[in-house]
């Protein structure tokens, strides 16, 4: 095959393809431009989820007449002349390419006009060509309209999400910038409906109260300064969340470096190591950390996206978040004085620690009571034709015998082939598992409806999660609905999870969603009915009778999966006579 050079059409649409990912892409350039021109109003308007329609305007210092064209050819920037410009970045923008990519695959009305020029002008491209150009009255400022994104490339835009899924998208975008931006009043319009606005007053508390809702917002605590890193210009700033709110992953850990929105998983980790006896065992913090630093300290050209950044001295920044974090938790949120069990532990116990006999008696109840239409914790699952990745399929146990539990946590068995040991929580996991996904195929899975309905502050992109995925939900027992921007309502849950917190049910149903668009995640059916089972289950360092290990032990025994959890994690290791006779020098 001959090797020849693409035309110009085709390499401004690949070129594009690493710019625009999708609508969220669209706004996060432009309003990147935006800040960069000096904008301290930006106004972003979007109709169906952004696949239709974009528009984001701003008050910023424009375009001069004579540079309108030459702002939509590729690589031209205002940002830096030299090569040495890129080790001194103090942009958001900086290659050059955002508008030239965007105009390649849409079509495009481009409005601007500088301080300095009577009138303003307006341009209209379609797939990267200049179709018309005409003076146009408007204020200091630009607004760009972007229409039919993807319409001259179909495979593009036959990959793009539902309206839904992009909107939150783009939720998330504008309300990251919102946050590194608190001088910035920042408009979000959805179909003609206001969806956020940011107050613009230079204060970030005002924001995240605008963000996450107000009990949230004034529960943050503010980093408190740190000179111990100010020698090495390393300044951290920003709110962590104190250690009585927490998220069942990283997900609400957001960070800046210079402005800049960056994924990076040292400094998430540093911020969650701050935390190290502060949260319960796979717990994470909410946090909005700030670093800023140098510009020469720190590379922004590593990542298509610029979502990521290269530190000159990594280690330095990271003691720097770690320390100014733990440093406003020890100030403000006292260690404990002594540890106890996570509130989530289904535990009674007496004076000795062990589980009083009504307790037992209750639980064993609860084992067998889904023939009677009472809460079931373990049932017998029938019929079950489970599709999640957790092992393979069609391999049951044998038939085992209970002997007792060991560090109340696992369960010994004896077995036709030797000795199992058996997580008692996983094992659980996976049998409500095949159970909860049975019930929704035969005949919808048991519901407990709660006495009052109970409002739920979160974020807006996890209200956006829930709403998109309330039919989901709906068919697994739960009943939520929005109730405002950053608040739901849950009305019901499903009923294995009824004696359990529903505002940390739904928080960690929303996460499990967030985690969801990872590859191999399994159908959304699956993410949030592993996300429940997960709560429900029986909790290591659980005591268990007798019965209730032989109940549970039987119920596995019939799973299709009976080897590993919903995710991933054995649920037993055998352990051979042939293995111990070895041990034993038999």
């Amino acid at each position: 095959m001959p090797i020849r050079v693409l035309s110009e059409e085709v390499a401004s649409k690949i070129a594009a393809g690493e710019v625009v990912e999708r609508p969220s892409s669209v706004v996060k350039e432009l309003v990147e431009n935006s800040i960069d021109a000096g904008a301290h109003d930006i106004r972003v308007e979007i109709r169906a989820g952004g696949k239709r329609f974009i528009r984001v305007a701003d008050d910023g210092c424009g375009v001069t007449a004579s540079e309108v064209e030459v702002a939509f050819q590729r690589h031209s920037t205002s940002k830096l002349t030299t090569a040495d410009d890129l080790s001194r970045i103090t942009t958001l923008g900086f290659r050059g390419e955002a508008l030239a990519s965007i105009a390649a695959v849409s079509r495009v009305t481009f409005i601007t006009r500088a301080p300095d020029e009577p009138v303003g002008i307006r341009v209209r491209l379609e797939g990267g060509r200049l179709i018309a150009r005409q003076e146009s009255g408007r204020p200091p400022g630009t607004a760009v309209t972007v229409e039919d994104l993807f319409f001259n490339v179909p495979a593009r835009r036959k990959f793009l999400r539902t309206e839904r899924t992009e909107r939150r998208h783009i939720d998330g975008w504008l309300t990251r910038y919102a946050i590194a931006y608190p001088n910035v009043r920042f408009t979000l319009n959805h179909e003609g409906r206001a969806a956020f606005q940011s107050p613009g007053s230079g204060r970030l508390r005002d924001v995240l109260v605008a963000v996450y809702g107000l009990e949230l917002g004034v529960a943050f605590l503010e980093i408190t300064p740190d000179d111990q890193h100010a020698s090495s210009g390393i300044r951290v700033t920003g709110f962590v969340s104190p250690p009585a709110q927490h998220r069942a992953n990283r997900g609400y850990i957001t960070l800046f470096v210079n402005g800049r929105w960056v994924q990076d998983s040292r400094l998430t980790y540093a911020i969650v190591q701050a935390y190290h006896t502060f949260l319960p065992n796979r717990r994470y913090p909410l946090a909005v950390v700030l670093v800023n630093l140098p510009p020469a300290e720190v590379d922004v050209n590593v990542h298509p996206a610029k979502s990521e950044v290269r530190f000159h001295d990594g280690d330095a920044v990271f003691r720097a978040v770690q320390r100014a974090v733990r440093h406003t938790l020890l100030e403000k949120s006292p260690v404990p004085v002594a540890t106890h069990l996570p509130t989530s532990w289904p535990i009674s116990s007496d004076q000795h620690g062990q589980d009083t006999e009504a307790r037992r008696r209750e639980r064993l109840a609860g084992l067998k009571s889904h023939s009677t239409g009472q809460q079931s914790h373990i049932e017998v699952p029938t019929g079950v034709a489970a599709t999640d990745a957790g092992g393979p399929s069609g391999e049951k146990l044998p038939p085992l015998r209970v002997v007792g539990q060991l560090g109340t946590t696992y369960i010994v068995a004896e077995g036709p082939g030797g000795m199992f040991l058996i997580d008692q929580h996983a094992a659980h996991e996976r049998v409500l598992f095949e159970q909860l996904l049975a019930e929704r195929e035969r005949m919808g899975v048991a519901s407990q409806t709660l006495l009052e309905a109970r409002p739920v502050e979160m974020a807006a992109e996890a209200v956006g999660l829930l709403e998109e995925h309330v039919n989901t939900l709906d068919g697994l027992g739960f009943q939520v609905e929005p109730f405002g921007r950053t608040t739901v309502l849950i009305r019901a849950l499903p009923a294995i999870v009824a004696d359990a917190d529903p505002t940390q049910v739904l928080e960690d149903v929303a996460a499990s969603l967030e985690a969801g668009d990872a590859p191999l995640a399994g159908t959304i059916e699956e993410t949030i009915a592993r996300q429940v089972c997960k709560r429900a289950a029986i909790k290591a360092g659980q005591v268990m009778a007798q019965a209730e290990m032989k109940e549970l032990i039987r119920a596995l025994e019939q799973c299709t999966n009976p080897r590993t959890c919903p995710h991933g994690r054995p649920t037993m290791i055998h352990l051979s006579v042939e293995q111990l006779a070895r041990e034993f020098g038999r």
